[in-house]
């Protein structure tokens, strides 16, 4: 049994008779009163988010996983079909499991989180940062550079990102998978 200070991001836990994963936590002590700590959870199985705050000392049942590399192969109505590229064995998640699958690309590696009792698998995380080609967007005019502005863009997966004025159809860029913003243009 693990407590509240033991709380960290990625952890999983039992609560109220599902597994979650902890997105966020802020330990609070304030100037009066006991300190406790301030989360925001998400269901690995139905992909709920809400917050719960638990007490200084509150005994946790953590889950133990496991993580493991796949390789995205496709995805369906329902979800997308990974592969273990040692033993070819493949994995089928829900939607719901993953954050931002709208950057993930048939063949990019994933790591999947694994629930170590009884290898169901949790959720699957992309690398921070993923290189993709711009399919469309307005061309941009020579010298709008100097200022932040930016405009939409397509890229090659169909996810919808903001870019540099600069940028033109076919550039490739650097997105960040948190939160889709645009990093850098990558050099050919």
């Amino acid at each position: 049994m693990a407590t509240t200070s033991d709380i960290r991001k990625g952890m999983c836990i039992n609560f109220n008779h599902d597994t979650y994963k902890i997105i966020e936590f802020l330990h609070v002590k304030p100037g009066k009163g006991p300190a406790f700590v301030r989360t925001k959870l998400k269901s690995v199985t139905t992909g709920k988010v809400l917050d719960n705050t638990f007490s200084a000392g509150h005994k946790i049942d953590e889950v133990r996983v496991e993580t493991r590399t796949y390789q995205y192969l496709y995805d369906d109505d329902n979800g997308f079909h990974f592969m273990n590229n040692d033993d070819y064995s493949q994995v089928y998640i829900n939607k719901e499991l993953i954050e931002n699958p709208q950057f993930m690309k048939p063949g990019e590696n994933v790591t999947i989180l694994f629930r170590a009792d009884d290898e169901m698998p949790l959720s699957a995380e992309l690398p921070n940062s993923v290189v993709m080609e711009i399919t469309h967007t307005e061309p941009g005019l020579k010298g709008d550079t100097a200022t932040n502005a930016t405009k939409p863009a397509t890229t090659e997966t169909g996810a919808e990102i903001r870019v540099p004025l600069f940028i033109n159809e076919g550039d490739r860029v650097r997105i960040n998978t948190d939160d889709g913003s645009y990093q850098e243009r990558m050099k050919d």
